[in-house]
Formats: C-alpha cells, sequence, structure tokens
C-alpha cells in the first residue's frame, strides 16, 4: 500500500546550489522535513548541471519522508542559453533580443519534452517557438 501524501512541494533552484536558505529551508522546514539531507541529495543529483535552475517536485508523506523528481530546466533559461543572453525582451513585439535557427529550437524541444504538453516533437517545437517568440526572439521559419 502506497504512503499517504501530505503534500507537493514545487521548487526552482540552480543546479548544485540548494542551501538551507531561503526558497528551500522555509519551503521544507514547515513540513518538518531534513533539510541539510535534500540540499546534499539535490547539489549531488545536479553537480554536472553548472548553474542551470533545476525545478524540482517534492513528494512529502505523512510519515515526514519524501521523495523528489527533477524536471527539465524552464523553456526560457534554456532559450536564454541558447542565445547567451541574460535575459529576455521588456517588449517583445517591437523589441527583439536575439535569434534561434530551427535547429536550436528543435534541440530545445527534445530536452524539454518530458516535461511539456506535447505528444511529439513537432508540437513540442512550436511550444517552444512559442515561448521564444514572447521573449523577443526571432525564430527561423
Amino acid at each position: 500500500m502506497a504512503k499517504p501524501i501530505k503534500t507537493i512541494i514545487k521548487l526552482q533552484i540552480a543546479a548544485g546550489a540548494a542551501t538551507p536558505a531561503s526558497p528551500v529551508g522555509p519551503a521544507l522546514g514547515q513540513h518538518g522535513l531534513n533539510i541539510m539531507e535534500f540540499c546534499q541529495k539535490f547539489n549531488e543529483m545536479t553537480r554536472e548541471k553548472g548553474k542551470t535552475i533545476i525545478p524540482v517536485e517534492i513528494t512529502v508523506y505523512e510519515d515526514r519522508t519524501y521523495t523528489f523528481i527533477l524536471k527539465t530546466p524552464p523553456a526560457a533559461v534554456l532559450i536564454k542559453q541558447a542565445l547567451g543572453t541574460e535575459k529576455g525582451s521588456d517588449n517583445s513585439k517591437k523589441k527583439k533580443v536575439g535569434k534561434l535557427t530551427k535547429e536550436q529550437v528543435a534541440k530545445i524541444a527534445e530536452t524539454k519534452l518530458p516535461d511539456l504538453n506535447a505528444t511529439d516533437l513537432d508540437a513540442a517545437v512550436k511550444v517552444i517557438a512559442g515561448t521564444a517568440r514572447s521573449m523577443g526572439v526571432e525564430v527561423e521559419e
């Protein structure tokens, strides 16, 4: 029989940089979890990913145990990495911050596919292209 779930916590933490400070400490502390243990496990699993933001879904059980799943980085983070830019445009219609090739969009879509609400790569490419456009990034047709 499965353990009863108390709650699910969703956080976004820089890879290899989880600390007991905010947002990790307060989120886990209120449910009585061992914060240092989580930080060590998370940092161990994400160390090789540089400083990329990694979403994590922590399932907390009634008996104060937990499991967690690492997700793929947010599409916006992957797009900014591909462009080598710090942020998207503040006015996506008028001001463009860069241009992505079809290959770059496809590569990002492949990375994100497990976490996207898309059934195949073509649909995932459209989702990523839409995110890019909303950030002020031109997408090669």
